[in-house]
């Protein structure tokens, strides 16, 4: 896994980076958010998406790491991360009025196309195969497009 240290240290680094911006965003729009009922999980959901990304990669820095315990270790995360966006996106599309729901529909595509990669990628490395870490890689591009996605609505759209 030596190959893809630079890749952790930048993904690291760059979903750092971009909570701290949805975080700010958040805290400057914070009432306009807490008025639309299905801002707040939006929000949770772009900062969950690039917690993982920065957790993931902190764990797959440590030094001496088998490739079955980084598998272990992106699965669970995978796991209890699908979870709990599913269950947010579900609370989410049941409360949107009728004429947004469809739109949403693609929300959560969107989501599921981030997280699910991490799952593939945490099994593929339990049986000891590298190339899980391309879905690992895909993964990790798909939540960074969402979340981007996601701030671009909370900073932008909801001045609008």
């Amino acid at each position: 896994m030596n190959e893809w240290h630079d890749f952790f240290v930048a993904t690291a680094g760059a979903s750092a980076a971009l909570v701290g911006l949805i975080f700010v965003g958040v805290s400057i729009n914070l009432n306009m958010i807490l008025t639309t009922p299905t801002l707040p999980g939006r929000a949770s959901i772009s900062m969950v998406l690039l917690l993982t990304i920065l957790i993931v990669t902190i764990l797959l820095l440590a030094p001496y790491e088998s490739i079955k315990v980084a598998g272990t270790e992106v699965l669970v995360i995978g796991l209890v991360v699908w979870g709990g966006v599913v269950l947010t996106d579900f609370r989410i599309h049941r409360n949107k009025q009728k004429k947004y729901k469809s739109l949403y529909t693609l929300n959560i595509i969107m989501n599921q196309i981030a997280i699910l990669p991490y799952i593939i990628s945490g099994i593929s490395l339990m049986a000891g195969d590298l190339n899980g870490l391309y879905w690992l890689l895909a993964a990790m591009v798909f939540s960074f497009i969402k979340a981007s996605l996601d701030a671009w609505v909370l900073l932008i759209e909801i001045n609008r």
